[in-house]
């Protein structure tokens, strides 16, 4: 057992696949760390209490004004269990956590929440978006929080949460408010750099020969929007509920921090929502553009065709196979034939080339 292992258990690495090797305290918890646990932590009226093990957890849970806050990263099936048993977690939101891949919400079931939001992440060096997931327990007395395929931690909120205390003293609902506004703010650095790029894109619309390259750009930035706009919207719903009107007893003194976030999140989408709108009319404006260049590629060929029809027409009517014809014994009548046309041609040529069409 990880999640649930004793101190005197993990210092000797028991249950770890048969290994058995001895630990010292501070190797165990970095141990630990490695495979799952990254924090584990007492709070009490704000303050924290000490970084506790795993085994002691239940014995905080039953001291008053305290509540733990333990952070996961991608734990497996048996973890999971093993939390659901420690923390009472419901069974429905514990299935939803392993499953993973699900549609950012915030769920009720009793006196505790479970919220299920997307991290979306620029990786250098990629164009597509790395998407993440945060899953988290909230109780009256822990939080419980699990990420999965994230590159950037959540260290940074605990700090900050620990800096003040009292904020951090109306409990788990507080922690659950910081976790999602650490993830909402990592939203703005990626709207800013899809808009960013459509204005380059933008810039090239009307550079000859870039129609089909900006295309592409195009749909593929649609794409990314539309990931960000997956994770956006949905948990803008789900906080919407978290704030006026009936909520969540839990969440009866955090409504103005919900709110808040639902302001950023209705920002962000207003931001993707122009964006969308703008791609959407920029593709309409590239497509206009190919067309105008099949337009003037077929005015260039229909001036040829009708350049060069001039001397398929004089050689059709010269070249009648009649016996009385004038011109077939003109001794000028070749030299004044070819004349002809050749003048034709030119004169019709001009005129394209005046009319733009050449």
């Amino acid at each position: 057992m990880i999640f649930g292992a004793t101190a005197r258990e993990a210092r000797s690495g028991a249950g770890f696949d048969g290994l058995v090797v001895q630990f010292g305290p501070a190797a165990c918890a970095a141990f630990l760390r490695t495979v799952m646990l990254i924090n584990c932590v007492a709070y009490q009226e704000g303050k924290k209490l000490s970084d506790i093990p795993v085994a002691e957890i239940s014995d905080y849970l039953e001291k008053p004004n305290t509540f733990v806050w333990v952070a996961l990263r991608d734990p497996d099936a048996r973890e999971l269990a093993e939390a659901k048993e420690e923390f009472s977690l419901h069974e429905l939101a514990v299935e939803d956590a392993q499953r993973g891949d699900q549609r950012p919400k915030v769920e009720e079931y009793g006196d505790s929440l479970f919220a299920v939001i997307q991290t979306v992440e620029l990786v250098e060096g990629q164009t597509e978006l790395h998407v993440g997931e945060l899953d988290v327990f909230v109780g009256p007395n822990y939080v419980l929080s699990s990420r999965r395929n994230t590159t950037h931690g959540f260290l940074g909120v605990r700090a900050r949460a620990e800096r003040e205390p009292h904020l951090l003293a109306q409990g788990s609902a507080f922690v659950l408010y910081a976790l999602m506004d650490a993830v909402v703010d990592r939203y703005f650095p990626v709207a800013d750099k899809l808009e960013a790029e459509l204005e380059t894109i933008e810039n090239n619309i009307f550079t000859q020969g870039a129609q089909r390259a900006n295309i592409e750009k195009l749909y593929q930035l649609k794409a990314r929007v539309l990931t960000l706009r997956h994770a956006v919207m949905p948990l803008m719903e789900a906080v919407g509920r978290l704030y006026g009107g009936r909520v969540p007893a839990i969440c009866i003194h955090t409504q103005d921090y919900f709110r808040d976030i639902h302001d950023h999140l209705v920002r962000i989408a207003t931001t993707l929502d122009t964006i969308r709108d703008t791609i959407s009319t920029a593709i309409q404006v590239n497509l206009s553009m190919v067309a105008i260049d099949e337009s003037e590629v077929n005015k260039r060929l229909a001036a040829w065709a009708a350049i060069f029809a001039v001397f398929t027409a004089f050689a059709g009517v010269w070249g009648m196979n009649f016996k009385f014809m004038p011109e077939l014994e003109w001794k000028w009548g070749y030299p004044m034939a070819v004349g002809v046309m050749v003048l034709v041609c030119f004169y019709m040529h001009r005129r394209f080339k005046k009319s733009g069409w050449l």
